[in-house]
């Protein structure tokens, strides 16, 4: 990092305000990527002020980190250089709702519980039920990524993210996409935010398409069984049936003890209108002796009238018994939120569970699931490390490595291990990224990516070079059009953009 002079910081005060611009040690360090810190915060209050502090960046040839709330903050590699932290939670509004539409426009900085909040006044919501629900901004969850159990029914943000406004890297107002849920001209590069990790663009406006809250009713579902394969067949089974839960995760026996003897640390929020909850109630609820922490767990959620609950809870419970479940439960609005609430929270909670904790991002088909899970247990137990993992329906698994210490023999096998995993997610011609780990391992796991990106590339024919990162190549020159000087978050993406 390259610390701005004083005339500099001075000037950038003069864009926002003085009041608005810190440079104190101390509040540095809650902006610390990686343990780097910026050489100073500044808080926009307007898209128009995030504006004049880009084009004074590209001016200067500083660089910028925008972020909310910063719970996602460590995602990805260590940036390059990190000149200026740009703390976006000023941009908090909702300058366009239409409930009949069934749209809403909102500012970058909002936390998501509050304008889930705006939206249950009128029985609606977004289906973004994330780690860290209560605080994180919906600019922070769209740059990171990051999904939810509710993709199982409602899909990703990719699925109703419909329109943005953001600032390219030449300091210009974007728009992309539109604020109604028919638009049809133009290019979606609106969809091209998510998960950029704010090396793109930064993020003032997002448009969305909101859906009817369940509040007809809501049940959980869990099947216990003492195998991987048994959960796995229930999963097949219900996916060929003609029932549609909102959620369906299979979770290992490790996360199953987790979520059986710990409670997330984020403060809790009610998710939906009219939720059974006291109002100083500020955690999740206990898990309960219908839950076993030794056996890997299938658990679901579903909502509607009283007849199609009663429907689901016959179905699913003579599904799991022909899946040779050794215990299944109906969850009601005492202890639903209980399984529910850890499943959303499963990566703060990976994070909490281990001093050098790290966490896989995997995509595979959903046929793959059974081998894949054999094979990283055995990787792991050959390292001797504990881990944890839940796994989507539609295919994508997290999976954790929680390692009891920290020190420089559990770094090297940690490092060994990362570096299995990733061959045997390639193997399987599926995809794996590395969304946490500690910064020692981001430095090794980038050193080995470059090493075998050398070797590989010296073992071709110069004529017929392969691309050994897949989308390398678009991804720089989707990096060059948005942000020619590369002054936002550079180096965030393992690529080098």
């Amino acid at each position: 990092m390259t610390s701005p002079s004083t005339s500099i910081l001075s000037r950038l005060g003069s864009v926002v305000g003085a009041s608005r611009i810190s440079t104190d040690a101390v509040s540095r360090a809650n902006y610390a990527v990686d343990k780097i810190l910026p050489a100073v915060v500044a808080k926009p209050a307007s898209a128009e002020e995030v504006a004049q502090i880009v084009r004074f960046a590209a001016l200067e040839k500083l660089t910028i980190i925008p972020c909310g709330n910063r719970t996602k903050l460590r995602i990805g590699a260590q940036p390059s250089r990190y000149d200026i932290a740009l703390d976006m939670t000023a941009l908090d509004q909702i300058p366009h709702y239409d409930p009949g539409d069934l749209t809403v426009s909102a500012e970058a900085g909002i936390p998501l519980a509050k304008l889930n909040s705006a939206l249950n006044e009128h029985n609606q919501f977004l289906p973004l039920l994330v780690p860290w629900y209560s605080v994180s901004t919906i600019g922070g969850i769209i740059a990171s990524g990051i999904d939810s159990p509710l993709r199982q029914f409602y899909g990703t943000a990719r699925d109703f993210l419909i329109g943005a406004e953001f600032i390219d890297g030449t300091g210009h107002l974007c728009k992309s996409g539109g604020r109604v849920v028919k638009n049809v001209t133009g290019y979606d590069l609106h969809k091209l935010l998510i998960g950029s990790l704010g090396s793109l663009a930064v993020i003032t406006r997002l448009n969305f398409r909101t859906f009817p809250a369940p509040i007809a009713g809501s049940r959980g579902f869990v099947a216990s069984f003492p195998n991987a394969e048994g959960a796995l067949a229930l999963r097949r089974a219900i996916a060929s049936s003609s029932l549609t839960p909102l959620t369906l995760d299979i979770v290992s026996p490790e996360l199953a003890q987790i979520f059986a003897t710990r409670t997330p640390a984020t403060p809790e929020t009610a998710v939906f209108a009219g939720e059974n909850r006291a109002a100083d109630q500020t955690s999740l609820p206990p898990i309960g002796d219908w839950f076993n922490p030794r056996e890997w767990q299938l658990c679901a959620a579903f909502a509607g009238t009283a007849e199609v609950l009663d429907r689901y809870a016959r179905e699913l419970t003579l599904l799991a018994e022909k899946s040779r479940a050794t215990s299944t439960a109906i969850l009601g609005d005492a202890t639903r939120p209980a399984v529910w609430g850890r499943l959303r929270e499963s990566l703060s909670m990976f994070l909490e569970a281990s001093p050098t904790t790290v966490i896989f991002k995997i995509s595979v088909l959903p046929s793959h699931h059974a081998a894949l899970f054999t094979n990283l247990q055995h990787i792991t137990e050959r390292a001797t490390l504990p881990h944890a993992l839940v796994a989507r329906a539609g295919g994508t698994i997290y999976f954790a490595l929680l390692p009891a210490s920290a020190n420089e023999d559990t770094t090297a096998r940690l490092s060994q291990s990362i570096a299995q995993i990733f061959d045997l997610v390639f193997a399987a011609s599926g995809h794996a990224s590395l969304l946490f780990a500690p910064r020692a391992l981001k430095e090794r796991t980038s050193l080995r990516s470059k090493q075998v990106a050398t070797q590989a590339s010296s073992r071709l024919p110069a004529n017929s070079r392969a691309e050994l990162v897949p989308g390398a190549a678009q991804m720089h020159r989707l990096k060059s059009a948005f942000d020619p000087q590369n002054i936002f978050a550079p180096g965030r993406f393992t690529g080098g953009i």
